[in-house]
Formats: C-alpha cells, structure tokens, sequence
C-alpha cells in the first residue's frame, strides 16, 4: 500500500500526512505573525521605561540632539542617547529643550544598547 486515500473518479488522490503538513506550516506561521505583532504592539523584549523632568541636552540645533538627561522622582539622573525616535512627528528630540524650560516631566522608552540607554521613545508624561 501507497499510503495513499483512494478517490473517487474525477477526485485527485492526496497523502494524508501532506495535508497535515500544509495546516502545521499554516499554523506555524500565524504563530510567528502573532508574535512579531504582539512584540511590536506590547514594545518588544528589553525595553525599559524611566519619567522625569529634562535636566540636560546635548544638541548642536533643535533638529540635531544627541542625547539628553532625565532627574527621576526617585532621585536619579538618567542619560540616554538619541539614535532614531519612532514618535519623531509626534515628539521632536528638539522639543526636550522646551521640556528643560518648562519643568514638564517626559517618559522615555529605551532600551540597552551597546552601553547605553538608547531612547526610542519620548512623550509626554501622563
């Protein structure tokens, strides 16, 4: 025996375990969708949180900051490093100067790269 399910005229003969492997794969990949989806959606691995008030910023003009320094209410200085922001429409690294000046406490959504805490998010603190 072939292995194969007998069909009835005018059908085509299929293999039971390769029907089985269409629907694992089907199902293997809407789990990874799910996942890269819900990393995205939920922030992704490693990313860290820290609010306060802007206490530096290291920019050479408003559209060129490098990097800027938060005081905690827990007493802490935080310095982060700006690479790319994802939310720089909606919060311009130049606008933390404004923050400076106004004493308006920011949340910084960061992760841990090469030594440093690398700012991928600013907004608003609540």
């Amino acid at each position: 025996m072939t292995g194969e399910v007998p069909a009835e005229p005018g059908q085509v003969r299929a293999r039971p375990g390769r029907a089985r492997l269409l629907v694992l794969g089907a199902i293997a990949v809407a789990v990874v969708a799910v996942a890269v989806i819900a990393a995205t959606t939920l922030g992704g691995p490693g990313r860290q949180v820290e609010t306060g008030i802007v206490v530096a910023v290291e920019a050479t003009s408003l559209s060129s900051v490098q990097g800027f320094s938060i005081l905690t209410s827990a007493g802490r200085t935080v310095d982060f490093r700006i690479v790319s922001l994802e939310n720089a429409a909606a919060f311009p690294p130049g606008h933390l100067a404004e923050h400076k000046v106004t004493l308006v406490p920011v949340r910084v959504t960061y992760v841990d790269r090469n030594g440093s805490h690398e700012a991928v998010r600013i907004e608003d603190a609540p």
